[in-house]
């Protein structure tokens, strides 16, 4: 880098190389090429290459030819930059008017005008170092160099030129203008100082502009030099950790538009319907070549983020506004503080109070169409009484330059340094012959005042400024008129909000109707999630369902929110509700129809004990064990009326009496037909002469073996309840979407201990029927055993549901 900048400083500087062996006074009275300037003396001289004029362009032909020439005439004065030469005039002016600071001692000034030109910027800086009217490399003309500090304010690519020339000499250089990241860096520029921000805080206020307006796929047009590029890598790198992607990366090519390839590539990407959005860094050289694309390639209806790079109010000299593609686009400015006194002085502008200012005749013609200076036969002189009000440009004096506000910081800034100085080291006015420009830098670290806007004026370890932005919605009415509103601001010192826009007063492209729109894809409504496309960017996705119990409450969720177990979404999968708790109850047609069949069983249970009480007596009856009959007909209608227990929402009452009360109950049934199968097998065997079973008939014996059977059952029970007992629970588990209220058993040895008792006592009772089966016929209970396992199998079927 250091070669390539001594190469072009050769070329540049190769016309006066001859100086060196010429004599001391010949080397000012060469005729070398000049630049404008505007000349004030003062016990020390403060220097500024500022812009005043605008070159006007051809389109196509200033862009095929290479217009390098020392003696280039700049032809539009441009307002707005005449106001940055006169806020440096208005701050030297009161400075010397304060009698606190700098006391006794005068600044002057040395302005040169660049024309945004490098070559033309280049020998307005050796003009300035040369101290004289003439430019002479590496030589002062005059005989005492008063000159302090620099003051600049153009592209940052002759910003980072005038920096490395002026660092060869440690003079102090106070930029206006240039944001650029590389003049931080103070190893390479430790003289260099400005009262702009770091460009990085305007990156950082686009992308929460982006973040903002919830524009996630833009495009991004950078210049054509190391600037564009870091601004398109930051910008890609941030905007990605905000969940936008950046659709395209242009450069703008500098002054060439005649490349077709590069030139169709642009064009195509600008008009990608999906892209509502451009975020635009480059200056106004720049800025010039893409508003001829955009001319010769109309691209209606998009929204352009401008950088400070370019002041949009002074790109306009080139198209008719109504040819303006710019239209509703929102730039970034800097901040608009006031100047006290500033629009006063502005007003007392005459030609004869400022003589030495060569730029104000320029100015005065542009106003007032008439011309200052004196020529044989001009009808078009001046008479001396035209006023500033009332010029043809009445913005003059209400509309500020955005950065006449840093000019006048930057001047202030140097008279401080200068001031604490004078108090350090005690100057008087007879000693600043002896003051070296290098040794300021030291007090331009530390300096720290409040200017006349009441800002606090400091500057950081790396030379920066800390400042914000206001943003501009630009707009063009139907009279085509320009007009720029502020709807926001930026502050990178604020706590709470650093951007603030107010959306209402938003002046949009008028192709929108509302907030424009920039997405790769639709909004993924509530209810639906982001899936990835397989190799696009994360900013292109397909919008897929929530699955079962997930949900997004929000549009365009990355992914869904499982909802708790006590909840399932809703239909639309936006909001998570509440399960239906569901058990088996007597309002549903399965619970009515089996508590009914219960309730039927158990009268007809009920219909049989009344006859065989009412029959107790006959000998049939009696024959068939009257007490057992009993018994298991009672414990029959228990086994059906326990069904009703299983129908209902779940308490632990019933849960506790549910298995319990039903396995005693069938206990019970099933004891009493075992013991009767018994008894009937005893009785047979009974019969044969000697046989020891006969002191086992009789009611005694069956009645024990009942009694038994059920003790088992009832020991078993409370032990079960005793240890680990049944109790209400939801099921959340077993049916999608809806909570099961059942019992958990506790102990499951406990209740299968129950089930397999209950089990076994059929075991026994089928086992003994079956081997009873060949009894005579006469045995009624024998013949008709299969009567139990009837009654048997009817009770598990109004159990098992």
């Amino acid at each position: 880098m250091r070669f390539i900048f001594c190469a072009v400083l050769i070329v540049l500087m190769f016309p006066w190389v001859v100086v060196a062996s010429l004599n001391d006074s010949s080397r000012c009275i060469l005729d070398f090429p000049r630049s404008e300037s505007y000349y004030q003396d003062g016990d020390l001289i403060i220097g500024g290459v500022i812009t005043v004029h605008l070159m006007r362009k051809n389109f196509l032909s200033d862009f095929t030819t290479v217009p390098f020439a020392f003696n280039t005439v700049c032809f539009v004065p441009h307002f707005m930059s005449y106001q940055n030469l006169l806020a440096f005039v208005f701050a030297i002016q009161e400075i010397n008017r304060d009698p606190e600071l700098l006391p006794n001692i005068t600044l002057g000034f040395h302005l040169n005008e660049n024309c945004l030109q490098e070559n033309r910027a280049n020998i307005g800086a050796l003009s300035i170092l040369s101290g004289g009217t003439h430019t002479v490399p590496n030589y002062q003309c005059d005989q005492v160099h008063k000159l302090v500090a620099i003051v600049d304010g153009i592209s940052s690519k002759v910003s980072l030129l005038l920096a490395r020339l002026y660092g060869m000499y440690k003079i102090p250089q106070i930029k206006y203008a240039a944001m650029d990241p590389v003049l931080s860096d103070r190893i390479s520029f430790p003289t260099s100082y400005r009262t702009v921000p770091n460009e990085n805080v305007q990156y950082k206020a686009i992308v929460d502009l982006i973040k903002h307006f919830g524009w996630s796929w833009v495009g991004i047009l950078a210049s054509d030099n190391e600037s564009g590029l870091q601004v398109s890598q930051y910008l890609h790198r941030e905007l990605s950790k905000e969940n936008s992607c950046v659709a395209f990366l242009e450069l703008i090519p500098y002054r060439d538009i005649l490349d077709e390839k590069r030139r169709t590539r642009i064009v195509q990407s600008l008009r990608d319907p999906s892209i509502n959005v451009f975020i635009v860094y480059g200056d106004r050289e720049y800025m010039l070549t893409l508003q001829i694309i955009l001319y010769m390639f109309p691209i209606p209806g998009k929204v352009w983020i401008i950088s400070t790079q370019w002041d949009v109010s002074a790109g306009f000299d080139y198209f008719f506004l109504n040819f303006f593609p710019f239209n509703g686009s929102l730039a970034l400015s800097m901040r608009d503080n006031h100047i006290p006194g500033f629009q006063d002085f502005i007003l007392g502008l005459n030609p004869d109070m400022y003589p030495n200012d060569i730029f104000l005749r320029y100015i005065w013609f542009e106003f007032f169409y008439c011309n200052i200076e004196i020529h044989p036969n001009d009808t078009m002189r001046c008479t001396g009484n035209e006023r500033v009000e009332n010029s043809s440009v009445p913005e003059f004096y209400k509309i500020f330059s955005p950065y006449s506000y840093s000019v006048y910081t930057a001047v202030f800034a140097v008279a401080h340094a200068l001031h604490n100085m004078y108090l350090h080291k005690g100057i008087t006015r007879e000693d600043v012959k002896g003051i070296n420009a290098w040794e300021i830098n030291k007090y331009m670290k530390n300096i720290n005042f409040t200017n006349g806007a009441g800002e606090n004026v400091h500057f950081d370890e790396n030379g920066d400024f800390s400042a914000g932005f206001d943003i501009i919605s630009w707009i063009v009415y139907a009279n085509e008129s320009l007009d720029g509103i502020k709807v926001g601001s930026y502050d990178p010192q604020a706590i709470s909000r650093e951007l603030i826009i107010n959306d209402s007063i938003v002046r949009w492209n008028p192709v929108f109707t509302k907030i424009p729109m920039s997405r790769c894809s639709e909004i993924c409504a509530p209810g639906f999630r982001k899936s990835a496309r397989q190799g696009a960017l994360s900013c292109c996705y397909d919008c897929i369902p929530c699955p079962d119990g997930e949900i997004a409450s929000e549009a365009d969720m990355d992914s869904c929110t499982k909802c708790p177990e006590d909840q399932w979404h809703n239909a639309k999968r936006n909001m998570c509700v509440h399960k239906v708790v569901t058990y088996l109850s007597y309002g549903e047609p399965l619970g009515m129809s089996l508590a009914f069949i219960s309730f039927l069983l158990f009268l007809l249970s009920g219909f049989i004990l009344a006859l065989f009480i009412k029959k107790k007596d006959t000998p049939i009856v009696k024959a068939n064990n009257r007490d057992l009959s009993f018994i298991l007909l009672l414990s029959l209608k228990m086994c059906f009326l326990c069904s009703l227990i299983f129908i209902g929402h779940p308490l632990r009452v019933t849960c506790i009496l549910r298995q319990t009360v039903f396995g005693i109950s069938f206990s019970v049934s099933v004891s009493s037909i075992l013991a009767k199968t018994v008894t009937v097998v005893i009785a047979f065997k009974a019969v044969k002469p000697g046989s020891h079973l006969r002191k086992f008939l009789g009611n005694k014996f069956s009645n024990s073996v009942v009694l038994f059977c059920s003790l088992l059952q009832i020991v078993i029970c409370v032990s079960w309840l005793g240890t680990s007992p049944p109790f209400p629970r939801y099921n959340m588990e077993d049916e999608v979407g809806k909570i099961v209220a059942e019992c958990n058993e506790g102990s499951l040895l406990g209740f299968y201990i129950v089930l397999g008792y209950m089990g076994f006592l059929a075991f026994v009772s089928f086992l003994i029927a079956f081997l009873a089966r060949n009894l005579p016929d006469v045995f009624n209970e024998a013949k008709y055993i299969t009567f139990s396992m009837l009654v048997f199998c009817s009770v598990w079927i109004s159990f098992i549901p």
